[in-house]
């Protein structure tokens, strides 16, 4: 008799991201992990990298726990990847945000969160960095030049629970805002088993993320953990972007719903679609912000072969976060949880609602939770459940139904409006490129709804509004329609509604009710 088989343990989870990157430059080193433009990095020199970097910070005076900014732009994902895990082998807190960030926004988040080091790229330190904050690049000329094997022999032991990250909010309401991650927050849900890396469909995944985003600083873990290479793309035009699919053999898409726009829109899109350069995806993930009705139903067709993901999450609630598979037979619904586990529906008071009623939105972490840097606040953190700021309702058959940013719901006179709801109806006309909705005063209804449409042709607010007269309630029409070039984003692709209601200038072809 032979004895019987018994399965292998799997190993661990990796308690930090410098531990699994040890780990994969160990077990596939020469494998490519980044690929940005014309420039790559693989696992062993990532490694190799940044605990050279890691070794430089600890002898320039970087001490555990210290904060170091770290300025990047689209085009410098590899550089930023090393600056990254250097920071964090250094034991010092990472602090990233984009090049394009204005000098008075990098002079309040390096001044808020303390930072002593700031680590840029070549293009040279960015404009408004606070007195005392030491600057330094990869390149620079006091780094060692030859790599030694034994320079990074001296870096500290990491603790999980300690800080690792500090990631500002959009600020699209209001200043940005830190929000503190662990090491354990960071590397929650990644293995060192090889037989479970996600992203497992295809050679590469696609995204066009910037630094000092959530959805950026998902797309660096992914590229530690995934199955596939990480592509970035340097810089977003549709053209350029769909080229990269069939290039690099691309499975799964990422995009934030003003690129979705921009591809949908483009000409490009007819022939990669009719060349076959699309039939390898399997994946089209938006993140970011809600998903328009319209445009969700546009990228099912566009890419075919191709499951349309919505994930729901925010810089204060990840890693948790709700994966929406979207189902075009309800476009109602930006889809059906994958699991209702760590979502909960609650009334102003926090308890639990019944399936199909409306109320606040909140997300359970299963890893240590995140909090705002510097400050208590039980209104979005209470244990493990974050307050997402959102409303929406699960129905019957378990789909997930956004209503609105709480904040964005406009109150006109005995009725609640969803801006978002108004925005589907909007895209939905074929003239229609981009829109947004906003609530404005009005001195006998309390507030009203006023658009901003970006048409893609001859469009006026009479022929518009005919038109969302079969879509919309009476009350939820728009009182004004304001046609714009562009609607103000910030670089995750988020609308500006305050700058939007700031700026309501006077247009010729705009209308009053």
């Amino acid at each position: 008799m032979t004895a019987p088989r018994t399965a292998s343990a799997a190993p661990p989870a990796p308690a930090t991201l410098p531990a699994l990157l040890a780990h994969r430059a160990a077990a596939h080193g020469e494998r490519t992990a980044i690929v940005n433009g014309e420039r790559s990095l693989g696992f062993a020199d990532w490694q190799r990298r940044s605990g050279a970097l890691a070794t430089v910070l600890r002898t320039a005076g970087l001490a555990t726990g210290d904060r170091v900014g770290l300025c990047y732009g689209t085009g410098g994902w590899t550089e930023f990847a090393v600056a990254f895990l250097a920071v964090l082998r250094a034991g010092g807190v990472a602090v990233p945000f984009s090049d394009r960030t204005p000098p008075a926004g990098v002079g309040h988040l390096l001044a808020d969160c303390g930072a002593r080091f700031l680590l840029h790229g070549p293009a040279g330190a960015p404009a408004g960095v606070p007195a005392g904050v030491r600057t330094l690049t990869e390149q620079d000329p006091d780094l060692p030049g030859p790599v030694l094997p034994e320079l990074d022999l001296d870096l500290p032991d990491l603790e999980p629970g300690a800080p690792a990250q500090i990631l500002y909010t959009s600020g699209t309401t209001g200043t940005p805002k830190g929000v503190t991650a662990s090491h354990a927050n960071l590397a929650h849900g990644c293995t060192l088993d090889e037989r479970r890396r996600p992203l497992r469909h295809s050679a590469a995944f696609l995204h066009t993320f910037p630094v000092g985003t959530n959805a950026g600083q998902t797309m660096l873990v992914n590229a530690l953990n995934a199955h596939a290479r990480c592509v970035a793309a340097p810089q977003f035009t549709p053209a350029r972007f769909l080229r990269l699919i069939p290039e690099h053999r691309v499975g799964s898409v990422f995009l934030v719903p003003a690129t979705a726009i921009e591809v949908l829109a483009s000409p490009a899109l007819a022939a990669a679609a009719g060349s076959g350069a699309l039939d390898g995806v399997r994946l089209v993930g938006s993140t970011a912000a809600a998903l328009p009705q319209p445009v969700a139903l546009g990228l099912s067709r566009a890419f075919a072969g191709a499951q349309i993901v919505n994930y729901y999450t925010s810089t204060e609630a990840a890693p948790a976060q709700v994966t929406l598979l979207f189902d075009p037979a309800r476009p109602q619904s930006p889809g059906r949880p994958a699991s209702l586990a760590d979502l909960r529906v609650t009334d102003a008071a926090g308890r639990p609602v019944p399936p199909g009623t409306a109320g606040e939105l909140w997300l359970r972490s299963p890893a240590a939770p995140r909090g705002y840097l510097g400050e208590r606040d039980d209104e979005t953190f209470r244990g493990r459940w974050t307050r997402m700021g959102d409303l929406g309702r699960v129905d019957e058959d378990g789909f997930l139904h956004l209503l609105d940013r709480e904040r964005d719901v406009v109150k006109s006179g005995a009725h609640k409006v969803s801006t978002l709801q108004v925005e589907d109806a909007l895209h939905a006309h074929p003239l229609v490129a981009d829109a947004a909705a906003v609530g404005v005063p009005h001195p006998v209804l309390g507030s009203v709804v006023a658009a901003f449409v970006v048409p893609a042709g001859e469009l006026t607010a009479a022929a518009l509004r005919t038109f969302l007269l079969d879509r919309l309630a009476v009350h939820e029409l728009p009182a004004t329609v304001h046609f714009r070039d562009a609607l103000p984003r910030n670089e995750a692709g988020k609308v500006l509604k305050r700058e939007l209601r700031r700026a309501l200038d006077p247009d010729p072809r705009e209308a009053a009710p």
